[in-house]
């Protein structure tokens, strides 16, 4: 496995290897032999940020996250501030250069900023349905961006 350190407990960063031949690149984004025990993905989006785009910071109660950085350059921010933990932040340049799985557990503020010059995509398997089964339940996620918290970029 190609595991990259980060500091903070739950989160786990692999780089993904991209095969190249004259047709393009393919990657494998998920093997479930990589995940972390017991998180298995229940859903898939893409998602498109523009140049100089943000989205977040934001967390979640009980879903992790599980991110495929593989187009363009984000600047992915992570903010440790679980009670009982350590308080860490931590910034890593993630995407086309950088092709990263990022698993962020419940608890840990992230977000990500599109700091290149084109549009980006972002892949997320999140292990919890959005608004539950059927889009019939509360959403899972506190937007600190809505509250003028400490988590600002």
């Amino acid at each position: 496995m190609n595991d990259i350190g980060s500091a903070i407990p739950g989160v786990t960063m692999r780089r993904l290897v991209l095969h190249s031949d004259p047709r393009g690149w393919l990657v494998e984004l998920i093997r479930e032999d990589d995940l972390p025990g017991g998180v298995v993905p229940r859903m898939a989006y893409l998602s498109v940020t523009h140049p100089g785009i943000g989205r977040g910071p934001h967390e979640h109660v009980h879903q992790t996250d599980v991110f495929c950085f593989v187009s363009g350059r984000f600047s992915l921010h992570l903010w440790d501030r679980r009670p009982g933990m350590t308080p860490r932040d931590e910034v890593h340049v993630v995407g086309e250069d950088a092709p990263v799985l990022v698993t962020v557990p419940p608890g840990v503020v992230h977000g990500y900023r599109n700091t290149g010059d084109t549009d980006a995509f972002v892949v997320n398997l999140p292990d919890r349905l959005y608004a539950g089964w059927g889009k019939r339940e509360p959403v899972d996620e506190i937007r600190h961006e809505d509250l003028g918290s400490e988590f600002q970029w």
